[in-house]
């Protein structure tokens, strides 16, 4: 049995392990087998924590999920007023935690279950949802409450469009101009909007 405290710290590297081997293997590649090989330990304690592969994706999804809320925060707690708050929220999705290439194969490999996986699908629901919960808090201080939801959700799907174009090696876009054209998108819905007073 594992060490009392030891816990965490075991789930973390199953869980990252499994990210790399996502990566290089795609999803049918991952198995229990390859990312306790990885971890350095058995796949007997792999399933101790997860129970199957189904459990281990499940939590990986959702380690996933937590580390772009990680980023909200971190983003938001930097700036002040609506329009800044905006902005962090554009620049935490496409911040170099969201960027590297394993985790980028992780949220694509897990987009192409969500439809068959209610457990993914309902962690998918929470990440499209605090996005546009986030949007939503500081356009409702900026425009009227109908604009406000019409804004955040062309928004979020132009930040989770432009997000897969950069990502994409086939893209054509880079992240600095992808977070530029989502930038570009609010500034000009709030434009025509006739928002109130913004700050810088």
């Amino acid at each position: 049995m594992p060490k009392r405290g030891m816990e965490p710290i075991r789930q973390l590297q199953f869980i990252e392990a499994t990210v790399e081997i996502i990566h290089e293997e795609g999803l049918h590649g991952t198995t229990l087998s390859r990312v306790a090989k990885r971890a350095g330990t058995s796949p007997g304690l792999v399933a101790h924590y997860f129970g199957d592969k189904a459990g281990l994706l499940h939590a990986t999804f959702r380690h996933l999920a937590k580390a772009l809320g990680t980023e909200f925060r971190d983003h938001l707690a930097r700036v002040k007023g609506p329009h800044q708050r905006l902005r962090a929220v554009i620049d935490a999705n496409f911040a170099e935690s969201q960027s590297s290439p394993a985790v980028v194969s992780a949220w694509l490999a897990f987009w192409g279950q969500v439809n068959h996986r209610p457990e993914l699908a309902r962690v998918q629901r929470v990440v499209t949802n605090r996005l546009k919960s986030n949007l939503l808090f500081s356009l409702r201080e900026l425009v009227p409450a109908e604009d406000a939801d019409q804004i955040a959700s062309g928004l979020a799907v132009m930040i989770d469009g432009l997000w897969l174009r950069a990502m994409l090696r086939t893209g054509g876009l880079n992240v600095a101009e992808a977070r530029g054209m989502a930038r570009d998108y609010l500034e000009m819905q709030l434009r025509t909007r006739e928002p109130e007073t913004l700050d810088a």
